[in-house]
């Protein structure tokens, strides 16, 4: 397969948001799997290849989410600042990753942890990723209330991002969950607009909106489907893309 130009592609800066739950091992026995790992690891190296730049953010539901702490007797801060730094930890495991499969990769924390990650600024982001390195958002906004999905939305509008790929189990976005209703059909494209109106699950309201306004497109894709991540980054058709 010959490798498209970087400058050719229409996707040249791409934010992609991963959940953390996914790294889990089936089994259940460890909250990191390292096949899955490396798995993530192959499919990013691969976008590298082409020349895109690739900034991550990584949820923390595989260790750790804050909102489901709330219901557990945790205060919602609390347990949401838990929660940041369970991403924290799934992106310094996603950068070592990385840099296994031969891609240079930094991690980035939302707060001052000096021993452990250099603070974000998009400055230093957007450096990191012309240097050619991978650049792993870790701790979320670094602000309770905040999903890691606003914060890709964020992160994606502070780089610059042409696009933020939502990689997902489901190969796009429903009228209602496929797994639990046979009868939902498929969407190949959506508004912004109209996605806040049907008040989809995929990606939070806020989430949404702060693509919206920054004009960002989103594409929501099963992550674990051979060639989806390249296929998006390539303009192809592939899971659902949400637009103007």
């Amino acid at each position: 397969m010959t490798a498209t130009p970087a400058a050719a592609l229409p996707y040249p800066r791409i934010l992609l948001k991963l959940s953390g739950e996914v790294l889990r091992a089936p089994s259940g026995d460890a909250c990191i799997d390292d096949a899955i790992l490396a798995d993530m690891a192959s499919k990013i190296a691969a976008v590298h290849a082409l020349g895109v730049q690739v900034g991550i953010v990584i949820g923390g539901g595989n260790i750790f989410r804050g909102l489901a702490g709330a219901g557990r007797g945790y205060e919602r801060s609390l347990g949401d600042n838990m929660g940041m730094l369970a991403t924290m930890i799934n992106s310094l495991a996603l950068q070592a990753a990385l840099e296994s499969a031969g891609v240079p990769a930094v991690a980035f924390a939302s707060r001052a942890m000096p021993a452990i990650a250099p603070l974000f600024t998009a400055p230093d982001a957007k450096a990191a990723l012309a240097s050619g390195r991978v650049a792993v958002f870790g701790g979320g906004s670094g602000n309770p209330f905040f999903s890691t999905d606003s914060a890709a939305a964020l992160r994606a509008a502070e780089i610059g991002a042409s696009l933020l790929v939502k990689a997902t189990k489901v190969d796009g976005i429903y009228t209602a969950d496929p797994k639990k209703d046979p009868t939902a059909t498929k969407f190949d494209r959506l508004t912004y607009s109209e996605a806040l109106a049907r008040r989809l699950k995929v990606m939070d309201s806020t989430a949404f909106s702060l693509c919206m306004d920054n004009d960002i497109p989103i594409q929501v894709l099963d992550f674990f489907s051979p060639d989806a991540l390249l296929r998006a980054v390539r303009g192809d058709p592939v899971g659902t893309l949400v637009t103007a």
